[in-house]
Parts: structure tokens; C-alpha cells; sequence
């Protein structure tokens, strides 16, 4: 499947402010989100089997594929396009040997190291950070800024999806680092307008893929 990353949306229930995250997810791929991820860690699984039926009603209707967090059987119940695998998960080969080929895994990575074994261990994307420091995600860690970014980037083939506070107004500097994309939770899910807020991630994200990265978080026209 060609998958486009530029802009990867993530669900968080606890920020939807009362709507369901097919509602949200609905109204951001309306304002360009290329991809969605299904992330709800206190959920069980038989809700995450309705969860993930729900967004594929939404995610099929407009070609956008759906990536399940963690949860193999989820994936495999349901039949999404994927998974996103962090580094305590089920190791990426593993799980390339009971998906097959044709699905997507997506593997964190906040090392070179990190990376360049998920790329080996056969992962087809990358989810680089945290880049700037977020409270969205516990586990996150800390910050590796732009800098780490960049490395990592220019460290393996495959496409590279930057993660962690980011938001319209750093957005063209995450994308002079030359990743494929930004992955984002509250700054949609959060938002009273989701589609609008996509519209502007975007948007930022592009105008910074002229710009060539000119180290410590700076850019250059």
C-alpha cells in the first residue's frame, strides 16, 4: 500500500472533549490528515474492537489507512491496514512474521541505534521522539529535540514521522529536518475545530519542506 505520512493523527478519547474519535478523526482526514492511529492504552480489548470498527467505517470511506497501537489482535481482529509498536512491544520481526507483508508497522525510535534496528528488523515507519516535550504521552521520556531528529532522518531509508508537541507553530521547523511527517494528538483531538486544525498543520508542515535544516532547531529560506 503506498501510505502517505505527512500528517498522522492519533487518537486520545481523554481530549476529544466528549466526542467519539471517529467524529474527530472524521473532521480532521476532512482537513488533510493522511493517516490515523488508534491509541487508547486504558481501554480493553473488546473496546478497542469497537473503537477500531468504528474509525474503519470512517478511514475506508476516504482511502486513509488505519494503524492499531500496540494491540496485534486488534489489528488482526478488525483487519486495519496496521500496527505502531514501541520499543517494550512485541519485537517488530515478530510481529512482520504473523502480519505478513502487506501490512504497515510503524516502530518508536528515539536513538540511531533505535532506528536503524527497527528499519533492519523489517519496520516500514518510523515515529521519531518525543521532539519537543509533551504531556499527552506518560511514557514519553525526554525531549531529543531537533537536532536527534535530523540524525535519525538521515540514518535510514525508510519514512521518518516526527511525534511529541508539535503543533502549527513548529511544524515548518520539524519539516526542515526533512522528515515524511508529523504525528500529532492534541493538537487535533484538542481542538474545538479538528479540520481546521489539520488545514494548519498541514499548510505548516509544507512551507517548512523548502527550507533546509540548519541545526539547533534553526532553518534557513
Amino acid at each position: 500500500m503506498q501510505v502517505n505520512y505527512e500528517l498522522y493523527a492519533i487518537t486520545d478519547r481523554r481530549l476529544a472533549g466528549g466526542r467519539s474519535s471517529a467524529e474527530v478523526m472524521e473532521k480532521a482526514i476532512l482537513g488533510g490528515v493522511t493517516l490515523v492511529q488508534l491509541r487508547e492504552k486504558e481501554a480493553g480489548g473488546r473496546e478497542m474492537v469497537e473503537e477500531a470498527q468504528a474509525l474503519l467505517q470512517v478511514t475506508r470511506r476516504y482511502g486513509i489507512p488505519l494503524i492499531i497501537n500496540d494491540r496485534l489482535d486488534v489489528a488482526l481482529a478488525v483487519g486495519a491496514e496496521g500496527v505502531h509498536l514501541g520499543q517494550e512491544d512485541i519485537p517488530c520481526r515478530l510481529a512482520r512474521q504473523i502480519l505478513g507483508p502487506e501490512k504497515i508497522i510503524g516502530v518508536s525510535a528515539s536513538t540511531v541505534e533505535e532506528a536503524v534496528q527497527a528499519e533492519r528488523d523489517g519496520a516500514d515507519y518510523l515515529g521519531v521522539g518525543a521532539v519537543f516535550p509533551t504531556g499527552t504521552k506518560a511514557d514519553a521520556g525526554e525531549a531529543i529535540g531537533l537536532d536527534a531528529l535530523a540524525a535519525i532522518k538521515a540514518r535510514v531509508k525508510i519514512p521518518v514521522v516526527a511525534i511529541g508537541g508539535i503543533n502549527a507553530a513548529n511544524a515548518a521547523q520539524v519539516a526542515a529536518t526533512g522528515v515524511d511527517g508529523l504525528a500529532v494528538v492534541s493538537a487535533i483531538v484538542a481542538a474545538a475545530d479538528p479540520e481546521e486544525a489539520a488545514r494548519r498543520l498541514l499548510a505548516a508542515f509544507r512551507s517548512g519542506r523548502g527550507r533546509s535544516y540548519a541545526g539547533t532547531g534553526g532553518v534557513q529560506a
